[in-house]
């Protein structure tokens, strides 16, 4: 009797018969590796080991649920925490090996079990049971399996409203400072398909923000489509500040620039010179400290420190070089620089953020004492029972290490007292921890956050050729097209937003013909261990 043919019959009786197996018990005298894969494939050893992961997952997940009671106290968010705790737990262990077997008895490998660990596991021991011929535990109800994924649309929903075309993946795109002044390109914007306008703070101020808002909102009222309104906190962005560049070269590998204080201290000339916004971080770092600057296009590391002077040698640039030009964003991967989450811009821009913005990206969180700070400040600018002034939104944008590793406490600190949104931040975030890991930690992101129901923004230089030049690259086309696994997808500024609004719809649309979400193999993950989650803020 072929597999196929034991689950059909097992589908039609509630405890059927023992089966015969696919593959037998193993002789003594089989090769070992082969016993193993033997044992590993058979319906019993399938049942006992599902069976043990699941009451381990109960009981690891039940010890990280009681971690974060006293910050959830009766929120609204602990079954979505629930089911959060019990993902950490089961992706603690190497499934890789059992998810081929299950396949093989064309049963579940739980690739897409984020959303509904405990349903998951449940449903397919009592299926391994029936093919056992084990005494046989009743299915999960369809309410339990689909409760999870049903929680998640409704906070995509509730952050980026209704799509009319029925997308699966909204489009959030920054406005330009033209955007305050443009009422017929902002019109166009949202007409193409802009599903929530992006306002930096770190750009522009208050008379432009809010000159941006009127026209998006008029828009939005004039085509009947929902735009959300979302504006960024700056955050302990560090930045090129003032740049000095003999006839303003470009630098190449093995080119030094100092960075100071003030150019008074400079005392030299045949060096790029530049000065930083947070000129404080220079006196922390010492001789071998990574330094990348303009979203890892310069990686440089400290060659010397002499006083209030830090000299850098250029080990990465482009054959043909690189401007250094002021703006730009300064990373130190490897240096802790322990800087206030709100600096004094951010608490100003908050004045006009907590009247006016339907959504709050909190730009360079870390640790659950920032969202602390940012509630502190947002209640005394928001005062008032919550039911007569709802907390807003946050969008927790995830840009260092610290914030990968705090990824789980910081989603729960958040989401116990309003709707909690994450933003892979790519740009930074590469920087921070590499390219390579870039590429894994990505995916690692959207589960994580599919296993809180929590939405996810994919962001930084989506369509970023396309956007500049009306061109896309094939890299970038398919990155578009992965980005249609997250809830939103961010496009920034350019002089052909509009047309990369209209490709970007045009993939998104391709894309979900083809596939909700994605399979995975789950193997352990080492970003969320024990320890990490069992830490307190």
């Amino acid at each position: 009797m072929t597999a196929l043919e034991t689950i059909a019959i097992a589908a039609r009786a509630p405890i059927a018969k023992k089966p015969a197996r696919r593959i037998t018990r193993p002789p003594d005298k089989m090769p070992a590796t082969a016993a193993a894969f033997a044992e590993a494939l058979s319906i019993e050893s399938l049942y006992r080991k599902l069976t043990a992961v699941r009451k381990a997952v109960a009981e690891d997940g039940a010890a990280t649920l009681d971690l974060w009671r006293g910050t959830l106290a009766h929120s609204a968010f602990t079954p979505a925490a629930e089911n959060l705790a019990h993902y950490l737990a089961l992706r603690r262990r190497d499934l890789s090996t059992l998810q081929p077997a299950l396949a093989a008895y064309g049963l579940s490998s739980l690739g897409r079990s984020e959303a509904r660990v405990l349903p998951a596991l449940d449903a397919l021991i009592a299926s391994l049971a029936r093919l056992a011929g084990q005494p046989a535990p009743p299915y999960p109800d369809a309410a339990d399996i689909e409760a999870g994924p049903a929680m998640l649309d409704a906070e995509k929903q509730r952050f980026f409203g209704c799509d009319p075309t029925g997308q699966h993946t909204r489009i959030m795109v920054t406005l330009p400072t033209e955007a305050g002044s443009d009422s017929v390109l902002v019109r166009r914007l949202v007409a193409a398909g802009m599903n929530c306008a992006r306002i930096n703070c770190a750009h522009d101020d208050p008379d432009v923000w809010s000159a941006m808002i009127s026209n998006v909102r008029a828009a939005a009222r004039r085509l009947g489509r929902d735009c959300r309104i979302l504006m960024d906190i700056a955050g302990p962005k560090c930045r090129i500040e003032t740049v000095h560049v003999k006839n303003n070269a470009r630098l190449y590998r093995g080119d030094r620039i100092v960075l100071v204080k003030d150019f008074d201290d400079a005392g030299v000339q045949d060096m790029a010179i530049a000065t930083i916004t947070f000129p404080d971080i220079l006196h922390t770092l010492q001789p071998g400290a990574e330094v990348w600057i303009n979203d890892g296009k310069i990686g440089a590391r400290v060659a010397s420190v002499q006083g209030g002077r830090v000299v850098l040698e250029i080990f990465s640039a482009r054959a043909k070089g690189e401007k250094l030009k002021a703006e730009k964003g300064v990373n130190f991967p490897n240096t802790p620089l322990n800087l206030p989450a709100l600096g004094a811009a951010d608490l100003i821009a908050l004045d006009f953020v907590a009247r006016h913005a339907d959504l709050i990206g909190f730009s360079f969180v870390q640790r659950p004492a920032d969202i602390a700070l940012l509630d502190r400040e947002l209640k005394k600018r928001r005062p008032g029972k919550p039911a007569d002034n709802p907390p807003q939104p946050v969008i927790l944008k995830i840009e260092t290490r610290l914030a990968v590793q705090n990824l789980p406490q910081l989603i729960v600190a958040a989401a116990a007292s309003r709707p909690v949104a994450v933003m892979i931040a790519r740009g930074d975030l590469a920087v921070e921890l590499g390219f390579a890991r870039m590429s894994e930690i990505q995916e690692e992101i959207l589960w994580l956050c599919d296993a809180a129901h929590v939405p996810v923004i994919w962001a930084t230089q989506v369509l970023d050729n396309f956007v500049a030049d009306g061109s896309p690259s094939r890299a970038e086309a398919t990155d578009a097209a992965m980005s249609q696994r997250a809830e939103c997808v961010m496009l920034n500024k350019g002089p052909f937003l509009v047309e990369g609004i209209g490709f970007l719809k045009d993939i998104l649309r391709r894309m979900d013909r083809h596939q909700t979400k994605k399979f995975a193999r789950f193997g352990p993950l080492k970003s969320w261990d024990r320890l990490e989650i069992a830490s307190s803020p």
